[in-house]
């Protein structure tokens, strides 16, 4: 009896919403042959695209009825050879809503399943066409909004992430190796010159982790998007920096102090960082309720903010005196501070400047003077956090990132137990769990319930 999984055959349609020059619908399975060969007439009638696949061949695709739907294009990919490893055909119709929606109803009717978020991609991982660490690269490429994490995501589709977590799992298996020949052949101990050794490669290897880890923080900015949060207290400009920063007139200003009540958010690139900038609800001590309400939803936002740009007014008298105060409220939240109204304050004291921040960045969101500076001290932020792109070796993954401090974690308790002198069952226990952290990320080890956690990020058809 074979053991050997048995797949549906699904279809989906493969291109966007709406209307447009083309449209296609991709289905794969073990019926995909025979659906092919149900709806698609070529309009040579001896031509069979099976015969030769991956050849685009035109004829029209029709109903249960033999009724044309539309005149099309089809390609057939056989099981081994295609995206998803199974047998798989490519239909691309006329790009309307109507026509690509009847051929998928067609296919569907005939026996194939709609497919689920990133069942396609799915399949291609268990059958190995590409690793999970790739299939994941796939949804980064779809969901890239600048050209830097497109690049990043790209460069991992192209597998040089995959490959460098390979050499690792190759470093680790060859270290694992030499001391689990001490477990099982004990008259080859591991000699005191030979620990040195090995615990000086673990250390290599430990130190290769830990630069890979720490590139994650940069990582997360490029998947996600650099997190800003314009706060400071009421009428200090916040919502008139908002709306210069995004190019466009987003939120509403007036000279009405506490008009922002709940926070705006908006996407802006700053010279390729996707950046996610959040527009608050001004601070001060107030008894409306409405407005304490808006001011706890400004200190949760700016909890979570990768920096926090703080306006202050410096056309008020007791501008300096609030800025200290304020200062103290933020803590140790990453923050830049904003004097605004330039264009209406006395000649700022550089006394009181340094005092408060010798970085502070002085503008008039009025005139737009000093704008052109923020935005360029912005970016020196965003990229002081950035790790080097040249080799596509950054981690923009939580669940890879857990991986890797979990076998970080290992790697140094097996270090630590070698130099102790422990007994080699217990390092080498440790290497194991190391190497099963480190398989996770491109699922050498993997479970179903963290292939549906990755997979549901996608997109029907992809």
């Amino acid at each position: 009896m074979s053991d050997a999984p048995t797949y549906d055959t699904i279809a989906a349609i493969i291109t966007p919403p709406g209307e447009g020059g083309i449209a296609a619908v991709r289905v794969a399975g073990p019926r995909a042959t025979e659906l092919l060969q149900r709806h698609f007439r070529p309009l040579r009638a001896r031509e069979d695209v099976r015969v030769a696949p991956f050849v685009m061949r035109l004829g029209h695709i029709v109903d249960h009825q033999d009724a044309v739907i539309d005149e099309a294009m089809a390609v057939f990919m056989p099981h081994g050879q295609s995206y998803t490893g199974l047998d798989q055909a490519e239909l691309f119709t006329h790009g309307g809503r109507l026509v690509v929606r009847q051929v998928l109803a067609t296919l569907i009717r005939s026996g194939a399943r709609a497919a689920s978020p990133g069942e396609f991609t799915r399949l291609a991982f268990l059958h190995g066409r590409i690793d999970l660490a790739r299939a994941e690269a796939v949804a980064d490429i779809i969901a890239a909004n600048t050209d830097r994490s497109l690049t990043n995501a790209r460069s991992q589709l192209l597998g040089a992430y995959s490959q460098h977590i390979e050499q690792l799992r190759s470093l680790l298996i060859d270290t694992l190796a030499e001391i689990e020949a001490s477990v099982d052949f004990p008259e080859e101990h591991i000699e005191t010159a030979d620990t040195g050794r090995i615990t000086a490669d673990l250390l290599r290897t430990e130190q290769q982790v830990d630069n890979l880890l720490q590139t994650y923080r940069g990582g997360r900015i490029l998947r996600e998007g650099f997190r800003v949060v314009i706060g400071g207290r009421p009428n200090a400009g916040k919502s008139s920096l908002f709306n210069l920063l995004l190019g466009q007139t987003r939120a509403l200003v007036t000279p009405t102090p506490g008009t922002t009540r709940d926070y705006l958010s908006e996407w802006v690139d700053l010279d390729g960082f996707a950046v996610n900038l959040l527009d608050t609800a001004g601070l001060r001590t107030t008894r409306s309720k409405l407005e304490q309400a808006g001011q706890a939803i400004t200190e949760d936002v700016m909890a979570g903010a990768d920096l926090v740009l703080w306006m202050f007014d410096l056309s008020r008298r007791a501008v300096w005196s609030e800025s200290t105060t304020d200062l103290k409220r933020l803590g140790q939240t990453p923050r830049l501070l904003v004097g605004n109204k330039l264009d209406l304050a006395p000649s700022p004291d550089p006394t009181m400047l340094d005092t408060i921040a010798a970085d502070a960045v002085l503008v008039s969101c009025k005139t737009n003077e000093g704008i052109a500076a923020l935005r360029d001290t912005l970016r020196q932020r965003i990229e002081s956090m950035m790790p080097d792109m040249t080799e596509g070796l950054i981690v923009t993954s939580e669940r890879h990132a857990a991986s890797l401090r979990q076998a970080l974690d290992h790697l140094q308790a097996a270090r630590e137990l070698i130099q102790h002198g422990a007994s080699p069952e217990l390092p080498a226990l440790e290497l194991r769990s190391a190497l099963s952290s480190l398989e996770e990320i491109t699922g050498r080890v993997y479970t179903e319930d963290v292939l549906d956690r990755i997979f549901s990020r996608f997109c029907v058809g992809k």
